[in-house]
């Protein structure tokens, strides 16, 4: 199969999983269930990442082809791209997790490792989409 038929499919069934995010956060945000004020705001961070950017990644790889890569290459940024996403929205939800206010931890690390690696899909496109023009 083509990347950039499975990759969408598994960046929509991610945003189900952010649907279902949006429910929980409501419920933490209407007091039924025990957040502190700093682990609301890194629930909410996580929940509005992975929701703008795995809109971004369909926009992604809906570019994707464009750049006239070869099979290998779109798995792989397209892969990349996906895991960024993953990474960076769910850094959020491993600090609120473990971390302490004020304090990087695990979850910080991998945010920005995310981060990195969203950058790192998105020059590979423009590169791409720069040479075929």
């Amino acid at each position: 199969m083509e990347p950039t038929t499975v990759l969408p499919i598994a960046a929509i069934f991610s945003l189900v999983t952010v649907e279902y995010g949006g429910w929980a956060l409501l419920t933490f945000l209407t007091g039924r269930e025990g957040l502190s004020d700093w682990q609301k705001g890194f629930f909410r961070a996580g929940h509005a990442h992975a929701g703008v950017l795995l809109v971004l990644t369909l926009v992604y790889l809906i570019y994707l082809p464009r750049a006239d890569f070869s099979d290998g290459l779109e798995w792989g940024a397209g892969g990349v791209m996906l895991a960024g996403v993953l990474a960076q929205s769910g850094g959020f939800f491993l600090h609120l997790g473990i971390g302490q206010p004020g304090r990087p931890s695990p979850g910080t690390r991998l945010t920005r490792a995310g981060a990195m690696l969203i950058a790192a899909a998105l020059v590979t496109l423009g590169v791409g989409l720069i040479t075929t023009a």
